[in-house]
């Protein structure tokens, strides 16, 4: 493992608890030994660097930093990691990739040059641009990454005839689910499924507590939410996007509102995802609906699947599909998957990848 792969790993322990700071590894080497190894923690605790930095103490003096993003030149709740490295006395910084930021894009690097520091960019870039997808989307574009998530049969369906769905997939299936939401700023769901499912939108993982749950989003284009909805009674924050405005009842905590345009007689989602970016939120796990997923999909909006399989047949022609909306006309407007991975989970067979519209 080289000294980047320990960087890039010790990036990992980042996702899930560093918003709205990317998850940032890095590791520091002298006399090629690691001194020292940090990760960005929770908002206002150092960053990757400073954390090495202080872990490594004085021995930090002429030492080699490996960091996953150019380090940060502006102040924020902490102190630019850039004068951290500087006074620390490092000697060389090698950089997976450059931070898209506008606040940072170049100026850290150009810093620690000025500063007689050596700096080498590129080195793990690949596996550092996929780790920070959510970031680099986010500060290009202003809308966080899009990813949907469906437990569907070898058919397609997500429920039978009936409505039911508890459980379409096995209990491997559903605990690596819960370890996607730990990893995801948000979870996203339409009202039909908190009306139909009442689901309650938090990680619940064995043996870990959980001190941060994802923020969650129920589209919610006429106010039809049940106010007895189990994730009303959760820890962690409720959102509620509207096309017009309605009273939350008193007893109900950190729940918000907001009222957007309106597109086709519902949420104008484009305009949901740019307010979600600005708070910031880099990253949206969406759980369905079918109408969801297929508003979603129409619009472009989608970023990535994560599809988990059953080895069933569901059937039946009223059985909702994972994937409503217009759905495409002719093949050509067919999304398809690029850099497609599988993975056994139990019986189940989970398919990511990244959407492409076209053969």
């Amino acid at each position: 493992m080289s000294y980047m792969d320990i960087a890039l790993a010790a990036g990992i322990k980042a996702r899930g608890i560093s918003n709205p700071n990317p998850p940032v590894g890095a590791v520091l080497v002298k006399n090629e030994q690691v001194l020292s190894e940090g990760f960005t923690g929770r908002p206002g605790s150092p960053h990757a660097e400073v954390m090495a930095i202080t872990a490594a103490g004085d021995a930090a003096k002429e030492s080699v930093l490996y960091v996953t993003l150019e380090p940060c030149c502006h102040f924020g709740r902490t102190p630019p990691c850039t004068k951290a490295i500087i006074e620390a006395g490092i000697s060389k910084v090698y950089i997976a990739i450059k931070d898209p930021d506008n606040r940072v894009s170049g100026k850290g690097i150009d810093r620690l040059q000025k500063a007689g520091i050596e700096v080498v960019l590129g080195l793990g870039e690949k596996t550092a641009e996929v780790d920070l997808e959510a970031h680099i989307k986010l500060s290009k574009t202003g809308i966080p990454l899009i990813t949907a998530k469906f437990a569907a049969s070898l058919d397609g369906k997500i429920a039978t005839s009936s409505g039911d769905s508890k459980w379409i997939t096995s209990e491997e299936s559903r605990a690596r689910a819960h370890f996607m939401r730990f990893e995801t700023d948000a979870i996203m769901v339409g009202v039909n499924t908190v009306i139909a499912d009442d689901p309650r939108l938090t990680v619940r993982l064995d043996g870990k507590t959980i001190e941060r749950q994802p923020l969650r989003i129920v589209i919610d284009s006429f106010g039809r939410i049940p106010e007895k909805s189990a994730l009303f009674l959760e820890k962690g924050a409720t959102f509620i996007a509207s096309t017009q405005g309605f009273k939350v009842p008193d007893n109900l905590q950190n729940v918000t509102t907001k009222p957007f345009p309106s597109k086709a007689a519902r949420v104008d989602l484009t305009a949901v995802l740019k307010h979600l970016g600005n708070i910031p939120v880099s990253s949206v796990l969406v759980e369905g609906g079918s109408e969801l997923m297929g508003s979603l999909f129409d619009e472009g909006l989608v970023d990535k699947v994560a599809a988990f399989i059953s080895p069933s047949i569901i059937g039946g022609r009223s059985s909702l599909s994972a994937v409503g909306g217009r759905g495409a006309n002719i093949m050509s407007e067919k999304y398809r998957l690029v850099d497609v991975s599988r993975e056994f989970i139990g019986p189940d067979v989970l398919i990511s990848g990244y959407c492409e519209k076209g053969d």
